[in-house]
């Protein structure tokens, strides 16, 4: 337990050491003990390089009164203690635990150092912890001695009382500075217990036990104007700086760097006389650390004896993998698009006085003023830039033509010609001798647009050229007609052709013979033709002729007598024999066929198969097979 309480009170005294020495500047550990860290709660028993103790290893968790363990988690100890991990937070870490003698012991920890240099000043310090949860009878109070290998104390430090605490286990540091005497170089470090333990009292941990030189302060700097720690630079841009420091009086300085595995390693060629180191910038991006260690003259080369400055970082970024891109070659007229990669920053130069700070801009209606070079500076975000250019060619716009042609018969052909390129192709192709030459022959059935593009080789432009087809003469003097005399009907004449113009001939009994749709009123059977004459002069005249069927009137008697006295003897009805087509139809009352007859030749004599029929009234259908049946009633009176 005296073990527990001598940690706090180390811890205290470690305190007090590092305040009132802050000002001044450390070296590296020449002692640093962590007790390692591994999966399993125990790890053994005290390694001999990491010290001694005159305490009994213990693999409890909870070691009984003059004991130790050396383990990652005092979870297992049940109540009495906290449930402490080791002071840095390590996962794993182990951490010495004590619980103190109830009587007083020599020493609990012990370690001997050597080959330190004499007339040195060192700090020791170590954190310490009180386990005990809620009561504790006597806590822990330690003392710190540094003595000479034969036991005479060179310095001791008191922790005094390492107090329990209420809401949860705290780590304390303590730490304190000695100066070594002329001639010594060797020492033994002691942590005593000043408390007795008991049941609760005087129970601790102890961890990262750091020994190290401590010596006056050194101020290192990038500039001598300056107490600029940090600085930058751009791995494609090397840059000189000067490391600064002074050098306290009786000391020495050399100036170190740290390696790729983290380990401080002399500059090349640094001195341990200069106050100041120039350094370039490397070529790689990274982040690099540089220092200046003094010691006394004569001890410098020892690690054991120097204490260091402030660390100086310098970081090296790197430019942007940053190309400049174009639409190279690009055609007078059209848009030239620039475009640079990776940045955060973007600043075009260029011909004809082009600037642009996007990353890709565009000319439009580009001329050949715009052709030659680009440059785009590019930066990224850690500030380094690059220059990137690209080369732009800006051919010349061919300026397509095609000659007007004049209008074409329909069957004809014409000859187109372009110009103004060295290939040539024709859309639409249809109509067209070849589409791929200056002056193909173009034969279309309809008017047609033809576009031509025209190329330099790089370039294109296109021209357009209306070629009018004129449509040869069509007559249609439309469908038969079929009158009755004495009626009228209208001719369905039509046309088709470009500018044409039309007439009908006879003109007999016609309302106009310059019209499509005249009225006729023949009283015979006529022929009229409908001629289409091309105002153009494309094609011969066209005619086409319809016929108009004029029927007479038929008169149809409704009494004969054929007596045979030669009056009225048959059933005469006039201009039914020209109806040849017509057929004829007589019933007797009782709906017997007595006569019949087609184109009605003959008149009909009142007989029926050769015998006159019996005087009455008889019926009659008579179809002319034009559209028109006409019935009724005939009497025959002998």
């Amino acid at each position: 337990m005296e073990a527990k309480k001598l940690l706090p009170l180390i811890s205290f005294f470690l305190i007090l050491l590092v305040r009132k020495t802050n000002a001044q500047s450390l070296g590296d550990p020449v002692v640093s003990i962590t007790f390692g860290s591994g999966s399993s709660t125990h790890s053994g028993a005290l390694p001999a390089d990491s010290g001694s103790t005159s305490y009994t290893y213990s693999s409890a968790n909870f070691p009984s009164d003059g004991s130790y363990t050396i383990e990652n988690t005092t979870a297992g100890a049940g109540n009495v203690w906290w449930s402490a991990t080791d002071h840095t937070g390590n996962t794993g870490g182990y951490m010495m635990v004590v619980n103190a003698s109830v009587s007083k012991t020599d020493y609990f920890y012990k370690r001997t150092i050597t080959g330190l240099c004499s007339n040195t000043t060192y700090q020791f310090s170590a954190w310490v912890v009180n386990l005990l949860r809620s009561n504790d009878i006597s806590p822990p109070n330690i003392t710190f001695a540094i003595e000479k290998t034969d036991g005479t104390i060179i310095q001791s430090f008191n922790t005094g009382t390492i107090a329990r605490t209420s809401n949860n286990y705290q780590w304390v540091q303590e730490s304190f500075n000695f100066t070594l005497p002329a001639g010594v170089g060797d020492v033994v470090i002691k942590m005593i217990n000043n408390s007795a333990g008991g049941a609760p009292a005087n129970d601790l941990a102890i961890d990262d036990i750091v020994f190290r030189p401590y010596g006056p302060v050194i101020e290192a700097s990038f500039s001598t104007s300056s107490s600029a720690n940090t600085a930058s630079a751009c791995s494609n841009v090397p840059q000189t700086y000067t490391l600064n420091t002074t050098i306290p009086s009786g000391y020495t300085v050399l100036w170190q760097y740290k390696n790729g595995s983290g380990a401080w390693t002399d500059l090349t060629g640094a001195n341990s006389t200069s106050s100041n180191y120039q350094i370039t910038s490397p070529s790689v991006a990274g982040t690099y650390y540089y220092r200046a260690v003094t010691a006394q003259a004569g001890n410098i080369n020892s690690a054991l004896c120097r204490s260091a400055s402030n660390v100086l970082t310098l970081t090296v970024g790197a430019p942007p993998q940053s190309t400049a891109t174009a639409n190279t070659p690009v055609c007078a007229g059209t848009t030239l698009t620039l475009s640079a990669s990776t940045g955060v920053s973007y600043q075009w130069t260029g011909p004809n006085g082009f600037t642009s700070a996007i990353q890709s801009p565009t000319i439009d209606n580009v001329t050949a003023a715009a052709a030659g070079t680009y440059s785009v500076i590019v930066k990224s975000s850690s500030g380094c830039q690059v220059t990137a250019t690209v080369p732009v060619v800006v051919n010349a716009q061919p300026v397509a033509a095609v000659d007007a042609v004049e209008p074409i018969c329909e069957g004809s052909s014409v000859t187109l010609n372009a110009s103004g390129g060295s290939t040539y192709s024709w859309l639409p192709a249809t109509g067209l001798s070849d589409a791929s030459i200056a002056n193909p022959v173009a034969s279309p059935t309809d008017n047609t647009l033809y576009t031509v593009t025209v190329s330099n080789g790089t370039c294109i432009s296109t021209a357009t050229v209306q070629v009018d087809v004129i449509k040869k003469p069509v007559a249609n003097a439309g469908p038969n007609r079929y009158i009755t005399q004495g009626q009228s009907t209208t001719l369905n004449g039509s046309t088709k052709g470009t500018n044409v113009s039309y007439y009908w001939t006879p003109t007999d009994n016609l309302s106009s013979s310059l019209e499509l749709t005249p009225t006729a009123s023949p009283m015979e059977d006529i022929t009229y033709t409908l001629h289409v004459v091309s105002n153009s002069g494309c094609g011969d005249e066209a005619t086409d002729q319809v016929f108009v069927r004029v029927y007479k009137k038929v008169v149809i008697p409704n009494t004969f007598t054929p007596n045979g006295d030669g009056v009225n003897d048959t059933w005469a009805i006039e201009a039914l024999n020209t109806y040849q087509t017509s057929t004829t139809q007589v019933f007797n009352r009782y709906g017997g066929l007595v006569f019949k007859s087609t184109g009605y030749p003959e008149a009909w004599d009142g007989r029926s198969n050769g015998q006159g029929i019996p005087s009455g009234t008889y019926y009659y259908v008579i179809d002319l097979k034009n559209g028109n049946v006409m019935s009724g009633w005939v009497m025959v009176v002998y």
